[in-house]
């Protein structure tokens, strides 16, 4: 059995005083890439807040946390076995500095080189091996503030993966990009699955969910509702009741669309 690396029992959250997550329970294991899905409000990005440690748990006798099979995790540790990509992270670069810096930038959990901070040979060879990988050579020059949208976001998926981390988690990774950008990076989280990247994709989007994904988690009301395999649960019936509207599924080439259904 694969191991887990994040294991939730009854955990309870809040934000500014508000209860955010309430008796949530989740185990996520190593080699089996999910998506967590739901409407927004459903406290899915508050989940990502509590799998990257930028907001702790209340402490309860009842409950745990655990990641990588450890309740306390020193944070430069978890960075190494863990990628977190969210659109926030994005408008904290200087728009001056090029996108091989911002990559090479992650080595040390900065937002640019410091003066102290000088990659080695081997790290500037991988990270440009990297870019390569995701088809982002062309741009590793260029300012990072010149960057469309969909170069930016594959670009903090390389960023991420700098560590070579187990785990890559993904938060909305589809929000405000245009078709062509949705479905280059469709194009990388499928080859990340394939070679073997453990994601966790969390979305509202049932068409971003890439055919390699195992499992789906249902989130409503700062809880999980369900969770199974695709096939299982990424249906007109469940998806209806998860986001309250009637929808129809449609499948082709492995990805899904819901259209609306009839009342």
């Amino acid at each position: 059995m694969a191991e887990i690396w994040f294991d939730a029992q009854r955990v309870e959250a809040r934000l500014s005083g508000r209860p955010v997550i309430s008796d949530l329970s989740l185990q996520l294991r190593l080699g089996e890439s999910t998506t967590v899905l739901g409407p927004n409000g459903a406290g899915k990005s508050t989940l990502v807040k509590l799998i990257e440690r930028s907001l702790y748990p209340i402490v309860t006798p009842q409950s745990h946390l655990r990641l990588f099979g450890s309740s306390t995790v020193n944070l430069w540790h978890l960075r190494r076995r863990l990628g977190v990509v969210n659109s926030e992270l994005e408008t904290r670069f200087p728009p001056g500095i090029s996108s091989l810096e911002v990559v090479l930038s992650g080595l040390f959990g900065s937002m640019r080189l410091g003066r102290d901070q000088s990659p080695e040979a081997g790290q500037i060879a991988a990270t440009q091996a990297l870019l390569a990988r995701l088809d982002l050579s062309a741009i590793a020059d260029q300012p990072f503030g010149k960057l469309s949208d969909g170069q930016r976001r594959r670009l903090m998926i390389a960023r991420a993966l700098v560590h070579t981390p187990e785990v890559l988690v993904l938060d909305e990774p589809s929000r405000a990009l245009d078709l062509k950008a949705c479905h280059q990076l469709l194009r990388t989280l499928r080859e990340l699955c394939r070679g073997g990247t453990t994601l966790v994709q969390v979305t509202h989007r049932i068409d971003t969910i890439v055919p390699e994904m195992q499992r789906v988690v249902f989130m409503d009301g700062g809880t999980i509702a369900k969770s199974g395999s695709t096939t299982e649960l990424l249906r007109s019936k469940e998806l209806s009741e998860l986001f309250k509207t009637p929808l129809e599924v449609v499948e082709k080439n492995g990805f899904r669309q819901a259209l609306p259904g009839s009342a």
